[in-house]
């Protein structure tokens, strides 16, 4: 139970390259919130977690490497967000830019395709903000965080 079958280092480095690998897909998904993700979405997250955790643990299922791999995901995200912090490059990797979805009272559907949002869903977003319709919104923005900012006209 608690004797590892993998070597410490190989669980370390299985568990590193997976989390890596998990934030440049995420990056690439996206910029939803995790109170934004669908019903796909969360299936897609749980289903992939599920195909990949042998890749992390190869034959080791021990307690012990289970808590090692948990400590690596912890040390691994502290560490990017350290980094991220200081060296502008990484933070430009990870944080995607700003995405105008409307100006000027007109919705950019090329944006709001790429981005995949739906009409339906940026309204939305307008209702929330207290406008009615997007010719009230001088801009609509989808920040890098998966939110929806609206500056209305007035």
């Amino acid at each position: 139970m608690l004797v590892l079958q993998t070597p410490a280092w190989e669980l370390v480095v299985r568990g590193f390259v997976m989390y890596l690998i998990f934030i440049i897909l995420l990056r690439l998904f996206g910029k939803r919130q995790l109170g934004q993700l669908t019903i796909f979405d969360l299936v897609l997250i749980l289903l992939s977690a599920n195909a990949v955790q042998p890749a992390m643990t190869g034959v080791d299922t021990s307690l012990t490497g289970g808590l090692l791999l948990a400590t690596t995901f912890f040390v691994a995200d502290r560490s990017v967000s350290w980094l991220a912090l200081r060296v502008a490059a990484i933070q430009r990797l990870l944080e995607p830019p700003p995405t105008v979805l409307a100006r000027d009272g007109r919705w950019d559907r090329r944006a709001l395709r790429r981005e995949m949002i739906s009409l339906e869903e940026a309204q939305a977003a307008l209702r929330r903000a207290g406008l009615q319709e997007v010719q009230e919104a001088r801009l609509v923005v989808l920040e890098s965080d998966g939110t929806i900012s609206v500056v209305p006209k007035r």
